[in-house]
């Protein structure tokens, strides 16, 4: 008999653990819950709300790490998408006619990530060194194309309002932002699922030599895993533009790193071919409530980047011992 899709690629350890990184960190938040703050229901509404665009850009970076990349990118074009973004509601006179400011913004992203797809699949540069390139390019792009200052204006159009609107749920309020992050995950949890190149996906980053001589075309897919997580990309970076209500050239700096801390913590591998959305869900909250418990115990973000990269660490650390034990 075969093994299932969860059985392969969700192995029950990796979801054990998973989920008791959350339950810790939910442990954690009871103990130290700022004087019963953390109990409060707009806090967890809050947890989500704050990490949502955070959790899309996870979602295109699981794809990519799935193929065995990684895109160290990410940050520049979610800064880049906000300042197109900005740049076409804020900044033009009239304001770009509808919604169109939106898919204009996600084309910005799309591009960014078909870039470093195609020097990674098809230029053979390492994933590494292509979106470390990327990352300072985009970087710039939102810097000329501003000239260094962060794209306000007041009164806010109607289409800034209009992303930041809250959705009645009972006694609470709902950021709209939560519902498109869940939207984002289901769509990312069906394509790796249910599609042919969810499948060639993992089988990629499975083995990559072997993906090839069984017919795979492995530059086209990589090129597509890239082209996801910058479309991605560009989603959170409409989000981050409407939470913050500007573009701001200097945003973005360090969310490559809290999306890889999520997808690793959730345990999803990052030498590829094993993991999921799934997993990618439970590290976005783990890490959305640690946060959460930071920032109501006065930790400054200095703190909370290194607790961040020393979590990075843990799990990997992690991952390579679950691996020794199963080859062993």
């Amino acid at each position: 008999m075969g093994r299932s899709f969860t059985q392969r690629f969700l192995p029950r350890r990796d979801v054990l653990a998973a989920v008791g990184a959350l339950v810790l960190m939910l442990t954690l938040g009871s103990i130290f819950n700022a004087g019963g703050v953390f109990f409060e229901p707009s806090t967890h509404t809050d947890t989500w709300h704050q990490n949502a665009a955070m959790g899309v850009l996870a979602c295109g970076l699981t794809i990519v790490i799935l193929t065995g990349g990684i895109d160290l990118a990410v940050g520049s074009v979610v800064a880049l998408c906000a300042v197109v973004f900005a740049l076409l509601i804020l900044k033009r006179d009239p304001p770009l006619t509808g919604w169109l400011a939106i898919p204009l913004s996600l084309l910005v992203g799309i591009g960014a990530g078909a870039i470093s797809g195609s020097l990674i699949a098809f230029a053979r540069i390492q994933p590494f060194v292509a979106t470390l390139a990327l990352m300072a390019a985009a970087r710039g792009a939102a810097k000329w194309l501003t000239d260094g200052v962060k794209v306000q204006k007041f009164p806010y159009p109607p289409l800034i309002e209009a992303l930041n609107t809250k959705i009645p749920i009972g006694p609470l309020a709902v950021s709209i932002h939560i519902p498109i992050f869940l939207a984002i995950a289901a769509c990312t949890l069906i394509l790796l699922r249910t599609q042919v190149l969810g499948v060639r996906i993992y089988a990629i980053g499975g083995n990559e030599q072997a993906a090839h001589y069984s017919g795979i075309p492995v530059r086209r897919v990589k090129l597509l895993a890239y082209a996801i997580c910058g479309l991605c990309s560009g989603i959170a970076g409409v989000m981050f533009c409407a939470l913050e209500r500007q573009g701001n050239p200097d945003g973005g700096v360090g969310y490559e790193l809290t999306a890889i801390a999520m997808v690793v913590i959730g345990g999803t591998s990052l030498a590829g071919g094993r993991g999921g959305i799934l997993l990618t869900l439970l590290g976005c909250l783990t890490i959305g409530y640690l946060r959460k418990i930071l920032d109501l115990n006065s930790v400054g973000t200095p703190q909370q980047l290194m607790i961040t990269g020393a979590i990075i660490v843990i799990a990997v650390l992690a991952q390579g011992i679950r691996r020794r034990d199963k080859s062993a």
